[in-house]
């Protein structure tokens, strides 16, 4: 081989690596909880090299019970969070500058399980309602003021079913991918009425960055939503790749629990639903969030004066998920 034809591989290859270099964007996603079905897409994205395609190096980070997702993202510990419209408008509130790019949850997955003995949400009056903390500043002022109930019957959730097994004038709070499997499996006569349904206007997890972010890498985060969201609908059509790394980065989940998630958000069209069977995964619209403004502002969660149409752009369609 001639020493020119050498240093022309040598270049080639120099090109290639540098090349390479620049095509993998790393960004840091930040979840709310263990890895779970809730976050299926992001986790077939990464095993299904979505992210890759997309030029980008995606580390999904599992979230908990002493993670605060705000304070990550607002501490750069985080490039994007999952985290949901009430916290964003919250948020652009007090000027954390914010702002949630795509809601690949059409709908909350929030809702309430009750005993056989309730026909209607109507019926939750009289009974002893288990509210966590955090669902007594989002969900709760919502069916108290849409049922006419009482912050007398409220009682802490402490995320154990026995007092609601053990009480039939007992209902709790319940995801619709969780502790809805758990009530069946003991009380295959339970029902979950899902707040969404009946008129609860909140997305549920929703994808937030920093401004700076957006000013500096529109691209970056206009591929990273068209990822996600096509990591999504991967998930949604087989979830078996992101299911092989959720258990792996999740030991303790079961076969059983993400087979049952993504059974309902296929049934609930969770994901699917809504805004996005016409437009798209993970779309946004103006109506939805100001819907979501005028109930906080209503339930003296939000400061009329605030914002809302900051907490959010529309700017990042995700087409590739149409």
């Amino acid at each position: 081989m001639s020493m020119s034809s050498v240093r022309l591989l040598t270049l080639c290859a120099t090109l290639s690596a540098t090349s390479l270099s620049f095509a993998a964007d790393k960004l840091v996603l930040q979840t709310t909880w263990v890895a779970q079905a809730e976050q299926g897409g992001y986790y077939q994205a990464v095993a299904a090299g979505i992210y890759k395609k997309y030029g980008l190096d995606v580390e999904v980070r599992s979230g908990g019970p002493q993670l605060n997702n705000m304070t990550l993202l607002l501490a750069n510990r985080a490039d994007v969070i999952v985290s949901y419209d009430l916290q964003v408008l919250k948020g652009v509130e007090q000027n954390f500058p914010l702002k949630a790019i795509a809601a690949p949850f059409q709908f909350d997955p929030q809702g309430i399980l009750t005993h056989s003995n309730v026909n209607s949400l109507d019926d939750l009056k009289g009974k002893t309602v288990l509210v966590s903390a955090s669902g007594q500043a989002s969900w709760w002022p919502w069916l108290k003021s849409q049922y006419k109930l009482e912050d007398s019957q409220v009682r802490p959730y402490t995320f154990n079913m026995q007092p609601f097994l053990a009480d039939t004038n007992t209902v709790q709070q319940a995801y619709a991918t969780s502790e809805v499997q758990q009530a069946k499996a003991a009380q295959p006569d339970s029902k979950f009425w899902l707040f969404a349904e009946h008129g609860y206007p909140a997305y549920g997890g929703i994808l937030v960055t920093r401004n700076n972010i957006l000013a500096e890498k529109p691209d970056v985060m206009k591929r990273f939503v068209e990822a996600s969201m096509e990591g999504w609908k991967a998930y949604l059509a087989d979830p078996t790749i992101g299911n092989q790394l959720i258990k792996k980065e999740n030991p303790q989940m079961t076969d059983a629990v993400l087979a049952f998630g993504v059974a309902q958000m296929k049934t609930l069209h969770l994901i699917d639903g809504g805004d996005a069977s016409n437009k798209g995964l993970g779309v946004m619209t103006d109506k939805r969030w100001q819907a979501t403004r005028n109930f906080m502002v209503s339930a003296g969660l939000l400061n009329k004066d605030t914002d809302y149409k900051a907490a959010y752009t529309t700017q990042f369609y995700p087409q590739a998920a149409m």
